[in-house]
C-alpha cells in the first residue's frame, strides 16, 4: 500500500482520543495538518480552516472530517471539490439528504467516501454476523447506557438540533444491529424523552420489528453513572448471541468466543486505505435512517433539564 496523507478537520475529544491515536498505528498513513479555530497540536501544523489547510499542503490525500454534524457536510463538499478523498465521523452528516449529495459529488470527483462507522469495527462483530447470517432472529435486547458528562463534557452542540442527544452514542448500536442481522428491521414506536432547555433526547426506548416479525428492542439513555453498558442480546433459532462491550466480548450460548481489545479507529483507517487504493466509496445511511425514522415517528415527553 502506498502513503496516505491525511489532513485533520477538527481537533476536539473524538479526534484527540481516537483519530490521532489510530493515524499513528496504520501502516503507511501520514498525518500533514489539522485544521480548526479553536485548536490544534504541538507538533502538527495547524490552520484555522479546511481550505487554508489545503492551500497550504496541497499533497494531501485525504482528509477526515471530525467536526460537530452540523458542520461537516460543508466541509467534506469542500474537500470532494478539491479531490480529496473523504472520511466521515458518524453520523455522515445532519441529514440523510446530505448525505446523498456528498455520494453524488465523490463520485462525479472521481475520489473515495467513506461513512465510518467505528463501531462495526469491534472484534466481535464480524463473527457475529457470519454467526447469525443464515438464521430466524426471534427477539434483539440493545442496552446502550453511558454518562454524557463524561463521554461529551461541554460539547453544548450535542442538545442542539443535529447533534443528535443520546443518540450520538445510540447510532453505534443501530451501525452493529443493522450490520450483523439478518433482515432488516424497521421502527414500531419511540419514546424520546427531551430535557427542557434541550432540543435532543437525553433517553430512547425504541421498539423495531423485521419482515418475519422479530422482536428487537433498544434502551438508549446518557444518565448512567460509572462504566458504560454497550451491550445486545439476540435469541435465534434456540440459541442466544451476546455481543458486549462494545462489540470487544461475544458468547454464543454462554461459550466465550471473542475477548479482544477494541481497536476499532485503526480498523477504520485501514478500511479507508484499501477503498482508496480499490477507488471505491463506502456509505451506507441505515444507521442515520434508523435515527431519523426515531425523530419522526417518536413520541416526545419533556423531562427536567439538563445541568452539565
Amino acid at each position: 500500500m502506498s502513503d496516505l496523507t491525511i489532513g485533520l478537520v477538527g481537533v476536539g475529544k473524538i479526534a484527540r482520543d481516537q483519530h490521532l491515536p489510530a493515524i499513528a498505528a496504520t501502516p503507511n498513513c501520514h498525518l500533514l495538518a489539522t485544521a480548526d479555530p479553536y485548536a490544534s497540536l504541538t507538533d502538527v501544523p495547524g490552520y484555522q480552516g479546511l481550505e487554508a489547510m489545503l492551500d497550504a499542503h496541497p499533497d494531501i490525500d485525504a482528509v477526515a472530517i471530525c467536526t460537530p454534524t452540523h458542520l461537516r457536510y460543508s466541509q467534506a463538499r469542500a474537500a470532494l471539490l478539491r479531490g480529496k478523498h473523504v472520511m466521515l465521523e458518524k453520523p455522515p452528516g445532519a441529514t440523510l439528504s446530505e448525505v446523498e449529495d456528498l455520494i453524488d459529488c465523490a463520485k462525479q470527483q472521481g475520489v473515495s467516501l467513506f461513512a465510518a462507522w467505528h463501531s462495526r469495527f469491534a472484534p466481535g462483530v464480524a463473527d457475529a454476523r457470519q454467526w447469525l447470517a443464515n438464521r430466524q432472529v426471534q427477539r434483539v435486547e440493545i442496552e446502550w447506557k453511558e454518562d454524557v458528562r463524561v463521554w461529551h463534557p461541554g460539547q453544548a452542540w450535542i442538545w442542539q438540533p443535529g447533534g443528535m442527544g443520546v443518540f450520538d452514542p445510540g447510532i453505534n448500536a443501530l451501525s452493529i444491529a443493522t450490520a450483523i442481522l439478518p433482515q432488516p428491521f424497521f421502527l414500531q414506536q419511540a419514546r424520546l424523552l427531551v430535557p427542557s432547555n434541550a432540543q435532543t433526547p437525553i433517553a430512547a426506548a425504541l421498539s423495531f420489528t423485521d419482515p418475519q416479525g422479530a422482536t428487537i428492542e433498544a434502551d438508549f439513555d446518557f444518565r448512567q453513572p460509572g462504566p458504560p453498558t454497550w451491550d445486545m442480546h439476540i435469541d435465534s433459532d434456540g440459541s442466544r448471541l451476546s455481543l458486549t462491550q462494545g462489540g470487544c466480548r461475544l458468547m454464543i450460548d454462554d461459550q466465550l468466543v471473542i475477548e479482544a481489545e477494541e481497536r476499532e479507529y485503526q480498523g477504520l483507517y485501514t478500511r479507508f486505505a484499501e477503498l482508496i487504493a480499490s477507488e471505491c466509496s463506502e456509505v451506507d445511511v441505515a444507521p442515520l435512517r434508523q435515527v431519523a425514522d426515531a425523530f419522526l415517528y417518536g413520541h416526545r415527553e419533556s423531562t427536567g433539564p439538563f445541568i452539565e
